[in-house]
């Protein structure tokens, strides 16, 4: 058989990546990146509000350059071959379109209205309309909220598309239809982004919009419309079928073909949430928990259906039928912040070097901080009377959904130093992975090892070996640098003929681990002692934050 190449296409937060893959083997040929220019120049965003918008220009500017980037570095044979293309994306990144499917943000009186913008996967405006529809959910005849884990969250489209039709006049009365980014990016490249023809992805569908085949799709428009009038007629504009990402969605538009150098034979799969892809490229299976570390985590696994049977998993972020791998329930959780943490962290120590000059000799100092923090940290002695800390400085995703929740740093002392607080941090973060993984225990989920992947997985030794010390379980990390846009690759090779099933793809391509943490014990009993004060701090916090929103209302 001769080799086919296939490009997976990986929309990060900060930036998005193309990799050229060799169909039959995994073969990583080569890789290009391009940071988003609005996105990372500050652009829309009010951290402060918990605002975080992205242009879709950015989204098509960065797919155009990293393509012919990519192909710059490939030989002409290569090129010739390249048969597939296949997008995974962040998510919930929703927008609201027009009745041609356009992101209103494309039409010249929206071009710089954050509202017409993609909402952001870590955008929190929408806690309000969050708290609506789990209010109304658990009052409803049929609980829409039963497969996600029982709680609607703020990151989820159906908050945040309410939250900026109730914010913004102008956009409303323009507002036709949502589209998710993962769905908008085959639309927008094979050439049809009317809102009733776009495929859309089982994955987002499941996880995020409250999809499900027990009622028929997407929540009814009586629910809908009971929540806000505003959402009335978006049930119609909508979808009631969704497709795994093993579907063809057409060929790229010759529009879209000339522009990323590609010939319009190139097929184009239905896009996947990032995590969801990276977990495909990790090759998980059965047992695997995944976990996708990065700015925030995803936790990922793959369930048969005798084993899950008719249970209901509280607090997770779905189960949802083939959202991973077709013919199982994918499951998902995760935290709303990882690695953004430690990124604060930084930019907190470093603030007066954002008063100098010199940005060049700026960025190298601070590059420096978090591995100088990182060498300190992992010399410290594991005590049960360190400083501990919560990890919900972006508010809790999982377990048990709640945006309103804040960070905690406890037992600071006049002793206290930068390492210490570091160190804090970090065992926080492990200590809300660990909270994750009991809860996929307790429910009789059944894990025989956790892979690690994504960009603070490669970059942090100390972080890695707190983790496996902080769960008592060996961590095993993915070889694969980029394994989101490899998990797209798979599915394309599938999608293409090449591989059958995604497991044989995965079985074909994956590209197996690099190495094991493996647990301390003496540390793993330590920590055993802190994550019960972790638990009762983070109780304590939970508390405080309802006394304060009961004493506001």
């Amino acid at each position: 058989m001769r080799n086919q190449y296939v490009i997976g296409i990986d929309y990060g937060s900060d930036s998005v990546r193309a990799m050229v893959v060799n169909a039959l083997n995994g073969e990583e040929i080569a890789i290009s990146e391009k940071k988003y220019t609005r996105w990372n120049k500050g652009l829309y965003c009010d951290p402060l509000k918990n605002r975080y918008r992205q242009h879709p220009l950015d989204y098509i500017e960065g797919l155009e350059e990293v393509v012919r980037d990519v192909l710059d570095k490939c030989d002409k044979n290569i090129i010739e071959n390249i048969t597939g293309l296949g997008f995974d994306t962040t998510g919930s990144t929703p927008a609201l379109v027009d009745n041609e499917g356009l992101p209103l943000a494309l039409r010249e009186e929206f071009l710089e209205n954050p509202n017409g913008m993609f909402v952001l996967w870590k955008d929190h405006t929408a806690i309000k309309e969050a708290e609506e529809i789990n209010d109304l959910a658990q009052k409803w005849k049929i609980d829409y909220t039963k497969y996600v884990g029982g709680i609607y969250s703020s990151e989820w489209v159906w908050a945040k598309m309410l939250h900026v039709l109730r914010d913004d006049d102008s956009i409303r009365e323009e507002a036709f239809s949502w589209v998710e980014h993962c769905d908008w990016m085959p639309a927008l490249v094979t050439g049809n982004t009317k809102p009733q023809e776009i495929k859309r992805s089982r994955c987002a569908a499941g996880h995020k919009a409250m999809w499900h085949e027990e009622w028929g799709g997407l929540p009814s428009s009586d629910f809908l419309e009971t929540l806000d009038p505003l959402l009335i007629g978006f049930r119609e504009r909508l979808y009631n079928d969704t497709f795994t990402s093993d579907t063809i969605v057409g060929n790229l538009s010759p529009e879209w073909a000339d522009r990323l150098g590609l010939s319009p034979n190139v097929k184009v799969g239905v896009g996947i949430l990032d995590a969801h892809a990276g977990a495909v490229g990790g090759e998980v299976k059965p047992g695997s928990l995944l976990r996708v570390i990065g700015t925030s985590t995803c936790d990922i696994m793959v369930v048969p259906f005798n084993e899950i049977n008719n249970k209901l998993i509280p607090g997770i972020c779905g189960q949802v039928d083939g959202s991973v791998i077709p013919n199982f329930v994918g499951l998902e959780a995760g935290q709303s912040a990882f690695g953004d943490i430690y990124a604060w962290f930084r930019r907190v120590l470093a603030w007066p070097l954002s008063l100098m000059e010199d940005e060049n000799q700026q960025k190298r100092l601070e590059d420096d901080i978090i591995a100088q923090l990182s060498e300190e940290a992992a010399k410290l002695p594991v005590s049960k009377n360190d400083v501990i800390a919560t990890d919900w400085l972006n508010g809790r995703r999982s377990p048990d959904a709640d945006q309103s929740l804040k960070g905690t740093i406890s037992g600071l002392t006049l002793g206290t130093n930068a390492p210490m607080i570091f160190k804090a941090l970090v065992e926080a973060t492990a200590f809300g992975s660990k909270a994750i993984v009991d809860r996929l225990i307790e429910n009789d989920i059944g894990i025989n090892e956790i892979i690690t992947l994504g960009g603070v997985s490669k970059k942090s030794d100390f972080v890695m070996q707190t983790l496996s010390n902080v769960i008592n379980i060996p961590i095993k990390l993915s070889k694969s640098n980029e394994t989101c846009a490899l998990g797209s690759a798979i599915f394309t090779s599938v999608v293409i003929g090449v591989h059958n099933t995604v497991q044989e793809a995965q079985k074909a391509m994956g590209s197996g681990m690099e190495k094991v943490y493996l647990p301390d014990s003496e540390k793993a009993s330590t920590y055993a002692y802190k994550y019960k004060k972790y638990l009762e701090l983070g109780v304590s916090k939970v508390s405080e934050t309802r006394a304060c929103q009961d004493s506001i209302i």
